[in-house]
């Protein structure tokens, strides 16, 4: 089985829908996504200009909750919590309670506190240094790796996706999306501008 790496900030739509599309790889492909945080929030920090528009730094209170969950509770939690999370927001158009996202994936409602406080912050931090490391600063989320059957690690950003991809369709886009992000030299590929993602 081969070890997928994702980090993704919970509030991104498009994240959303290649989150759903790597679960659906799983089920096609011989794979096993471990997910992680990273945060839009710290990826803009010192930018003049505000490309999420969010001055309130909202943003950061979904992230402090899921690197709390994903240090406390693991990657299964962790998974669970985005769930939650994912269809709630981005599926249904709803702000839940951060306690009823976290009774719905099983976890105890208490870490929702962490949403109020930057005590957790390091952990936010150090998680999405793990993954942009990989790619440099010049992308957004998702980051996605993997190390293929030679011991080579490739990561890239995306895909940028604005419907989930199903069945042998998602198997195929894992195939190709793997096979150019693995070529050497390869850096960069885009497609027609982006419609709204579909939930």
């Amino acid at each position: 089985m081969t070890a997928v790496d994702c980090w993704v900030d919970p509030s991104c739509p498009y994240t959303w829908v290649t989150a759903r599309w790597l679960w659906e790889v799983e089920r096609v492909r011989d794979v096993a996504v471990r997910w992680h945080v990273m945060s839009l929030a710290v990826l803009d920090e010192g930018r003049e200009d505000d490309p999420e528009g969010d001055p309130e730094g909202w943003l950061w209170q979904p992230v402090r909750v899921f690197a709390l969950v994903q240090e406390e509770h693991g990657q299964a939690a962790l998974a669970a919590l985005y769930r939650a999370y994912g269809e709630a927001v981005h599926g249904r158009g709803e702000w839940p309670d951060t306690h009823d996202l976290l009774r719905a994936a099983g976890l105890p409602e208490q870490l929702a506190e962490a949403a109020h406080t930057s005590a957790h912050d390091g952990l936010v931090r150090a998680s999405h240094r793990s993954g942009i490391e990989l790619v440099g600063t010049h992308v957004g989320t998702p980051v996605v790796a993997v190390v293929s059957g030679t011991g080579t690690r490739s990561a890239w950003f995306g895909p940028v996706l604005s419907r989930v991809p199903v069945g042998e369709e998602a198997g195929r886009l894992w195939d190709g999306v793997t096979l150019v992000a693995g070529t050497s030299g390869f850096h960069e590929l885009k497609g027609r501008p982006h419609e709204a993602p579909r939930g």
